[in-house]
């Protein structure tokens, strides 16, 4: 079975900083995921140069090939060295996960990372290894689907200390927390900002650290293919449905004509539905085979709109986000954000005359711009997006 890994991270930068002392990189190849998570000395510049040029290099070493003996003699030569301390410091954990669930971890002074595995704290067997002069623990692994792998920095740890909590968080309730938390279907980027929402309340909304929290969900794959208008050639149009109506996984349709369009390439009836969950956005449709038929560009805007407000929300508000509705954004949200692995749009570039009414939104004649811009939010949230244009 071939695996996805979904992946998601977020932080906390520390109060009155504007940069954060922690970076977060993610490489997705053919055959596997990495993610780094860095945490450089101090806080501000100084830090975040540190743990950009750590993430940066283990990235692009070990997506070369490179041994973590080689790639940890390069960061300790690389690094400045701080004048005050006399030392070139960043943490580092280094995950890596192949599309067989094959799993290799490297920690190096960071917390812990914690694994989930059939909704359970699992423990980790870890191996010791001293590499120029560091204490490094190695561990190797087979995921399955449904595994959850969770890393943070320092910071998280540290929550609450010199004002809640004496002591900070610490680890072992860091730990209790997830398991308290772990909802199966639990988006990664939902289950980061909730460890880091309680954190954000301990450190009493002023974080005393930079704090990052970044979660692997390993998932099988599950892509989404969402045809979207009429092709400019409508010689095109059996060729576009028959990659629609062939694609594994997911299946949408956006559009009134697009939807009409399948429904007579397929022989399958189009039936429109006459509940309005939402009056604001338009009703969605039903044809055999495919898992959603809704309008377009009104219904896109509305699911960009939704992804966006999730993806840029300040802390604050992180709890507020639920897709529990039923109308047509909140469910092609859902698919986009909870229920895929990747994403593939065909778009057609026909121009719908609806569009060019001047009663209408201006933004109705941007649909390119509306996908490439659903697309870059997609892949904020780890996603793999794919554009074809007809």
């Amino acid at each position: 079975m071939e695996l996805f890994i979904d992946a998601a991270f977020d932080s906390l930068f520390k109060y009155g900083e504007e940069l954060c002392g922690d970076k977060v990189e993610f490489v997705r190849s053919d055959d596997f995921f990495l993610a780094v998570l860095a945490d450089g000395l101090g806080s501000g510049v100084k830090a975040n140069i540190l743990s950009t040029l750590t993430s940066k290099i283990i990235a692009t070493m070990f997506s070369e090939g490179a041994d973590l003996t080689e790639t940890v003699e390069t960061i300790a030569s690389t690094l400045p060295v701080c004048r005050e301390r006399g030392i070139a410091y960043s943490t580092f954990t280094i995950i890596r996960v192949t599309h067989d669930g094959k799993v290799y971890i490297a920690e190096f002074d960071n917390p812990l990372m914690v694994y989930i595995k059939n909704n359970q704290i699992t423990p980790i067997q870890r191996t010791q290894k001293e590499m120029d002069g560091k204490t490094i623990y190695v561990s190797e692994f087979q995921a399955q689907p449904g595994d959850k792998l969770i890393a943070f920095s320092d910071g998280v740890v540290h929550a609450g200390v010199g004002r809640l909590l004496d002591l900070g968080w610490q680890y072992d309730n860091i730990v209790s927390y997830i398991q308290e938390n772990i909802l199966p279907e639990c988006a990664p980027l939902v289950l980061a900002r909730k460890i880091l929402s309680a954190v954000n309340t301990l450190y009493m909304q002023k974080p005393g650290d930079d704090s990052t929290v970044c979660v692997l969900s390993v998932k099988p794959s599950r892509p989404l293919t969402i045809m979207v208008g009429p092709p400019v050639n409508s010689e095109m149009d059996e060729v576009v449905v028959n990659k629609l109506v062939n694609s594994r996984g997911l299946k949408v349709v956006c559009g009134g004509t697009t939807s009409q369009i399948v429904s007579r390439v397929t022989g399958r009836e189009l039936t429109v539905s006459i509940n309005y969950e939402n009056p604001s956005v338009p009703p969605t449709a039903v044809i055999p085979g495919i898992d959603l038929v809704t309008e377009g560009v009104l219904t896109l805007g509305k699911a960009l709109e939704v992804i966006k407000s999730m993806t840029d929300a300040s802390s604050d508000s992180w709890d507020t986000y639920t897709l529990n509705k039923q109308d047509g954004a909140t469910l092609l949200t859902k698919m986009l954000l909870e229920e895929s692995t990747e994403v593939r749009f065909l778009v057609g570039r026909a121009l719908n005359p609806a569009h060019q009414n001047p009663g209408m939104p201006v933004s109705l004649g941007l649909k390119l711009n509306l996908i490439k811009e659903l697309a870059a939010e997609l892949q904020k949230t780890g996603k793999k997006v794919t554009v074809e244009y007809f």
